[in-house]
């Protein structure tokens, strides 16, 4: 199994509490030109997802990399994930924020949670992506997503890109997330903890390798949990997205067996008008100090250079274009 990391007291280091603090708005010079790929003085804050989740631990890294290497001050703060970072982007609460792709996809086409409402937003990079990871209790007799029909299943925060994947998983098995399962829609402290006294049958969680709560739930209940094997049902999901693709969960992860499942890439959002000049020196930060990110979290790694301006149908920011060349 991977060594544990000492992602608790990082993340706590490096994420201020920040729903709070006071956001100096940065220069809107968002334009199609070419700008100073330098930025400007100022606050910024990011949008992360829940403690115990890898959005948590990289955007807390990614702060402290800004704060470090550049004018800018940032923040990071713990949210609900997905959903929730692009509704609070868009409002102005937030100027960087976390999604995965599919979420992203829904908010520029006025889709999903966000119908008939399209958010003008941008992307920074394509970053990691995340395995949708369905872990269920061995006793459960939880062997496909069809059997979670009458369950308790942990189904992610509300207005996460968890919940959203949850209920076209389980809609892609014939299940309603509404009325065929006992939807617990718990953030990932309470789902563990849940897994842990039995008190829910199974969770789908959508994060990087390796998730740290799900390396606890794993290590408290070792060879009482297992892992689903979802990739046959791609072909559902990709009539909604063609952002989800297949890959494999490593034994080494959590100490289980080798599982296949659907993966969606990961974006780094802003507004529409978010500097192009912070936004071309924050992207090639990404990549010029991609080395002492990846200390905070493996899952740094697969952020990939030849993928970054691979975001659509999110357009790319022109500061982003700029710094990627």
């Amino acid at each position: 199994m991977l060594r544990k990391y000492a992602i608790g007291a990082i993340a706590l280091a490096l994420v201020v509490s920040g729903c709070g603090g006071k956001r100096t708005p940065t220069t809107p010079d968002a334009g199609g030109s070419q700008a100073a790929c330098e930025t400007s003085d100022g606050r910024i804050t990011i949008a992360t997802g829940n403690s115990g989740g890898v959005y948590f631990v990289v955007g807390g890294g990614l702060a402290k990399l800004i704060s470090d290497n550049t004018k800018l001050k940032a923040s990071a703060a713990e949210t609900g994930a997905s959903v929730q970072n692009i509704q609070q982007l868009a409002d102005g609460t937030y100027d960087i924020a976390f999604s995965l792709a599919d979420t992203a996809a829904d908010a520029v086409n006025g889709t999903g949670a966000f119908d008939g409402k399209k958010q003008k937003i941008a992307a920074l990079s394509r970053i990691y992506p995340n395995y949708t990871q369905v872990l269920v209790r061995t006793e459960s007799g939880i062997n496909s997503v069809a059997d979670m029909k009458g369950k308790r299943i942990s189904t992610g925060s509300p207005k996460s890109g968890t919940e959203v994947i949850a209920g076209r998983l389980l809609k892609s098995a014939g299940l309603n997330i509404d009325s065929d399962v006992a939807a617990q829609r718990l953030d990932l402290t309470k789902t563990a903890d849940g897994m842990k006294d039995g008190s829910i049958d199974g969770l789908i969680w959508s994060g990087g390798l390796p998730t740290p709560q799900l390396t606890d739930i794993t290590t408290s209940l070792k060879g009482k949990v297992k892992l689903l094997d979802i990739s046959s049902q791609l072909g559902e999901l990709q009539k909604i997205s063609k952002v989800y693709d297949t890959a494999s969960i490593p034994a080494a992860t959590y100490g289980l067996a080798e599982t296949p499942t659907i993966v969606v890439p990961n974006l780094l959002l802003v507004r529409e008008d978010f500097a192009a000049g912070n936004a071309c020196a924050l992207t090639k930060l990404i990549f010029d100090k991609k080395a002492d990110l990846e200390k905070v979290h493996p899952a740094v790694k697969d952020i990939v250079r030849d993928k970054a301006s691979a975001t659509d149908p999110v357009p790319l920011h022109p500061g982003a274009k700029q710094a990627l060349g």
